[in-house]
Formats: structure tokens, C-alpha cells, sequence
């Protein structure tokens, strides 16, 4: 291992209330020190100089679809693996709907192992609730978690059996995980393919009320209530289930809760024109939502930002509206989209942003990082806040391009990317 010491960035890590001007010492993959008096560069196997950029913890994403096993043509491990750190994610937890899905010990060693050999970003498996993701019976969520599992979920299928997920959030304290669900309640809109409202009705497309992600977050908090299991709500879109999230929170129930950048940032009017690259579940809602959701952001109440990162071949979203797939890329938009739709115009600071995408997220899953304390793995993400980006999906480093925000003129991106004190990505390479 080696000796990095990053120069002169501003350092801001909320989880020491730090915000500096500092050197950052990288030993041996671990923190060493963070201070504005670190000593000469001789000692160091390698200096970067990080004048004008600011070093913070290195950012989790808590939900990417990498799709390998199975579906290896629209993402693998490596290039999934390669777009987060692109994009300026240190580490990405991936969601179990593969092919086969991860339901057992075998499939989690399967994306572990390729991880190893990606060789740039950590990936942190999680297991399926539910054997073949089917809703009925148990998954092995004990040789999962011995393998390296982090989490449970069904993700992009919720778990209609109030018995099962019961049952599921029970075995989960056992192993003191968390519960992730994809809060849906599909027999209150078969077909749906967006919001029900105004543009549903405008544009002829079969609707999915906000109900549906409401009904199935309070059925979910008074489960986690009665195993006393650690319940997180994936993809929260609207402003009833983000209330019911602050409720539960109030009385100390153990639930949190993700947002996505294209909830954040958008609405349904962005499906007006058919475009597919809007569609996505849950559906963009209306602006009422939208603003709920940055109010949570500002008060605490929302634990994450996570990309649901889903990429699909381009003949699939070529499809019609009806029978195109739910679902875009994030890893390498999320970060220039935050720090331009939400760090410039003051809707949050820079420091909460950090805690969204780095000390919270670690926090939910209970994985190392989300800080620049000394000690702590050496997982650093370099930003330029001043950095001119255009979105060019033609450009992604992922093997999917399906996004609404191509063309888009964004202030701020990740400068570097740093995983046990080793660069493995520079926006100079």
C-alpha cells in the first residue's frame, strides 16, 4: 500500500462538522490524518493537488440495478462498477433483480467476486426477501448476509403477502439488516405506466395513484412497529408517504427513507411528450410532491439520495409508451445534478448534500465510510463546484443511456474518485 496525501482541497465532512481548508493523508487504505499542517510531500508515495476542489466522504449509492447475472446486456459489473466512479461513487449497493436473482450464498459470492475484479468501485450486495423474488417464501437471508449481503429486498416487485413480509422483517432482526421495499400497491392500477392526474388523462395513459406508494409505506411502518425491524422505504415519491416517514421517525420507529435525483428534480409534465426516458416507478408525480420532498431533504427527514440507477438497451425504451421498461441511468448525472439543481440555488448545503449521499447512506446500511475520520477507509470523492458539464448520454460509461436529462447544462461534478486510497478515476484521464 502507499502513502497519498491530498493537498490543499476544502474538506468538508458533516459527520466532524469539518468545513476546511486542508490536507488529506491516505495510509495504507485508511484515513490517517486531515489537517492544515500535514508537513512536506516527501514522505508521500504520491501528492494530489486538490487546490480549488472539495475533498468529502466518498459517496454510497444505496440502489443500483447492475444486472449481471442475466442481463448483462444493458449493464455488467465492471461497467457499472466503472460508471459509478465516473460519476463519483466510491461504492454502490446492488439490487437483487438478476437473473437468477440473489437468493442464495452462490449469487452474492457470483457479484462479489466480479466486484474484485472490476477493481474501482466497493459494491455491496443485497439479497432477495423472497426466493426467486416471487413473494412466497423465504429467502436464505442468514447464508446470504455470511456471504456478504448488507440488506433485503424484492426491489421492483413489492411483497404483496402481509404474512411474508412479516415474517421477512422478523428474520431480518435476527441479523440486525434492514428491509428495503418498493412501496407499491399494484392491484389499485393494473397497467399503470405513470401518474395518475392531469398528464395521464391528457395523454391517454392508464394511471398509478400516489395511494399506491401510500398505502403500502403505512402497511410496511406498522410491520416495522410490530418486529421492531429496521424498515426503509426505497424511491419515496410522494408527499403522503414522506409524512408518514416523519411520523414514524417521531416515535422513534427504526424507518428511513431514499429519494432519487430524477423525484427531486422533476415532475409528470416530463412524460408530455411520450418520452420514455421519463418513465420510471414510482412515476414522476406532480409539483406539490416534488416540493414536499425537497422540504424533506432541508428538515432532516430524508435520509438519502440513491439513483435507483436502472439502465435498459436502447430498442427497449425505443418502444411504445405502454410496453417500454420503468427505468434510467443515474451514476454519472446524479452528482452535477444536485449540485446544480439543489447546492446552487440554496435548497440544501453543500455539507447536508455530502451527509445525503455519504453519512447517511452508510448509516442505513450500517457500511463502512460516510467519513473522513481518522481510521475510517480511505474512500474520498474530489468535486469542482465550477465545472461546466453538458449531459451527452453518448459519453456514459455505463452500457445504458436511457436518461430525461440529456442535453442538460449542469454546474459542478466529481473531479477524482478515490476507493482504499487509490484514484481510480480522474476526470483528467
Amino acid at each position: 500500500m502507499s502513502r497519498l496525501v491530498v493537498r490543499g482541497a476544502r474538506v468538508v465532512d458533516p459527520s466532524q462538522g469539518i468545513d476546511e481548508v486542508a490536507d488529506l493523508v491516505l495510509q495504507d487504505g485508511l484515513v490517517e490524518s486531515v489537517g492544515s499542517a500535514v508537513g512536506g510531500a516527501g514522505s508521500a508515495d504520491e501528492v494530489l493537488d486538490a487546490k480549488g476542489l472539495v475533498a468529502v466522504p466518498g459517496f454510497i449509492d444505496i440502489h443500483v440495478h447492475l444486472r449481471e447475472p442475466g442481463f448483462e446486456y444493458k449493464e455488467t459489473i465492471a461497467s457499472g462498477s466503472h460508471a459509478a466512479v465516473a460519476g463519483g461513487f466510491t461504492a454502490v449497493a446492488a439490487m437483487a433483480n438478476t437473473d437468477p436473482p440473489n437468493d442464495s450464498a452462490a449469487v452474492t459470492e457470483f457479484i462479489l467476486r466480479k466486484a474484485a475484479q472490476a477493481n474501482r468501485a466497493r459494491i455491496y450486495p443485497i439479497g432477495a426477501l423472497t426466493r426467486g423474488m416471487k413473494g412466497a417464501e423465504l429467502s436464505e437471508m442468514g447464508e446470504m448476509v455470511e456471504a456478504g449481503a448488507v440488506a433485503m429486498s424484492d426491489d421492483g416487485l413489492p411483497v404483496e403477502d402481509i404474512n411474508v413480509m412479516r415474517r421477512a422483517m422478523e428474520y431480518a432482526t435476527i441479523f440486525d439488516i434492514p428491509v428495503i421495499e418498493h412501496c407499491e400497491t399494484p392491484q389499485l392500477h393494473p397497467g399503470g405506466v405513470m401518474n395518475e392526474g392531469y398528464w395521464s388523462t391528457a395523454l391517454g395513459l392508464r394511471g398509478i395513484p400516489r395511494a399506491s406508494e401510500e398505502i403500502s409505506v403505512d402497511r410496511n411502518i406498522v410491520l416495522a412497529e410490530l418486529t421492531g425491524a429496521r424498515f426503509h422505504v426505497a424511491h419515496l415519491s410522494t408527499s403522503g408517504a414522506l409524512r408518514r416517514v416523519q411520523e414514524a421517525k417521531t416515535r422513534g420507529l427504526p424507518v428511513s427513507c431514499e429519494v432519487t435525483p430524477h423525484h427531486l428534480i422533476l415532475t409528470d409534465e416530463s412524460v408530455s411528450s411520450y418520452n420514455t426516458s421519463a418513465k420510471m416507478k414510482p412515476p414522476l408525480v406532480t409539483e406539490s410532491d416534488r416540493a414536499a420532498l425537497l422540504q424533506g431533504l432541508a428538515d432532516g427527514t430524508v435520509d438519502a439520495i440513491a439513483t435507483d440507477h436502472a439502465p435498459h438497451h436502447a430498442d427497449e425504451k425505443a418502444e411504445d409508451f405502454d410496453h417500454a421498461p420503468f427505468g434510467i441511468v443515474g451514476l454519472e448525472t446524479a452528482v452535477s445534478l444536485c449540485l446544480d439543481r439543489l447546492v446552487r440555488p440554496g435548497v440544501i448545503s453543500l455539507s447536508r448534500l455530502v451527509e445525503l449521499m455519504s453519512t447517511g447512506p452508510a448509516r442505513v446500511l450500517g457500511l463502512p465510510g460516510g467519513t473522513l475520520k481518522v481510521g475510517a477507509p480511505a474512500d474520498v470523492t474530489l468535486l469542482d463546484l465550477e465545472k461546466h458539464v453538458r449531459v451527452d448520454p453518448e459519453t456514459f460509461v455505463s452500457r445504458g443511456r436511457n436518461t430525461p436529462f440529456a442535453g442538460w447544462e449542469l454546474t459542478g461534478s466529481a473531479a477524482a474518485t478515490l476507493v482504499n486510497g487509490r484514484i481510480v478515476w480522474s476526470s483528467a484521464l
